[in-house]
């Protein structure tokens, strides 16, 4: 037979032992550490901080570097900054890390005589290289359509309405070429083909697919496709936004904040 445990404190010497830890663990309970919401608060000025030391010369530096790439003869500054072909593109990437660094090795490079130079030298190479890229794509993109143009499509187009994830598209497309959809709109942010993950994701099925690139999906929806009928997809449920008889457009977009 079990017997219950006594709930009078021992006495004597070890009660007298007993009792003084016991305060010492009430004394330790009662000092509390720092809320997670004061470290948090904590790290983000923090960040802020060093979000303002990196951006405090950034102005100086897109100047250096706008002045190295004029010396070098590199056409449309604006158009690599603005256009939609280049957005994501290494040559933008390096461009942003440059006037905007994220660290301070990155910070000590961006300030030495000669970086701005050295920059220009690689985002002039690298849009070369892009637009090689993209011209020798076109071309292949044409003969593929060429290839299926007399295959029968389904009356539907996929508007897809500021989509982050290129990965996300490129599995878009595949499903696209693989249901001989009629074409796809990418639309505001978007990433469209050739983007390298969209294009790794997609598995060559973006070349047989007809495509588009639209500045915002209302410019899409009502300016460059035919009269039809508009099903919006927000990730659940697919609701019949308008009626058609011949044609029928998907709009596909976040569900918190497409739209």
């Amino acid at each position: 037979m079990l017997r219950r445990a006594s709930s009078r404190c021992p006495t004597g010497r070890l009660g007298r032992l007993t009792a003084a830890a016991c305060l010492v663990m009430r004394a330790s309970c009662c000092t509390l550490p720092p809320s997670r919401s004061t470290a948090f608060s904590r790290i983000g000025e923090q960040a802020v901080a060093l979000n303002s030391r990196y951006a405090a010369g950034s102005g100086e530096r897109k100047e250096r570097l706008h002045t190295a790439l004029t010396a070098i003869g590199f056409p449309g500054i604006e158009v690599l900054l603005d256009s939609a072909e280049f957005r994501g593109s290494s040559a933008l990437r390096i461009y942003s890390s440059f006037v905007l660094p994220r660290n301070d090795g990155a910070l000590a490079a961006a300030e030495q005589p000669q970086r701005a130079a050295v920059i220009a030298n690689s985002i002039a190479f690298m849009v070369r290289e892009h637009r090689n890229d993209r011209s020798e794509w076109l071309r292949n993109h044409d003969r593929s359509l060429e290839e299926v143009a007399d295959a029968p499509s389904f009356p539907l187009t996929l508007v897809l309405d500021n989509l982050r994830s290129a990965a996300n598209v490129g599995n878009i497309f595949r499903a696209a070429e693989a249901a001989r959809i009629e074409a796809i709109v990418c639309c505001g942010i978007t990433p469209t083909p050739p983007q390298p993950k969209l294009l790794r994701t997609a598995m060559g099925s973006a070349e047989y697919v007809c495509h588009s690139y639209a500045g915002s999906t209302l410019e899409a929806v009502l300016g460059s496709l035919p009269s039809a009928g508009i099903y919006r997809s927000i990730c659940r449920s697919i609701r019949i936004y308008t009626y058609a008889h011949t044609y029928i457009h998907i709009v596909i977009y976040l569900y918190r904040s497409g739209l």
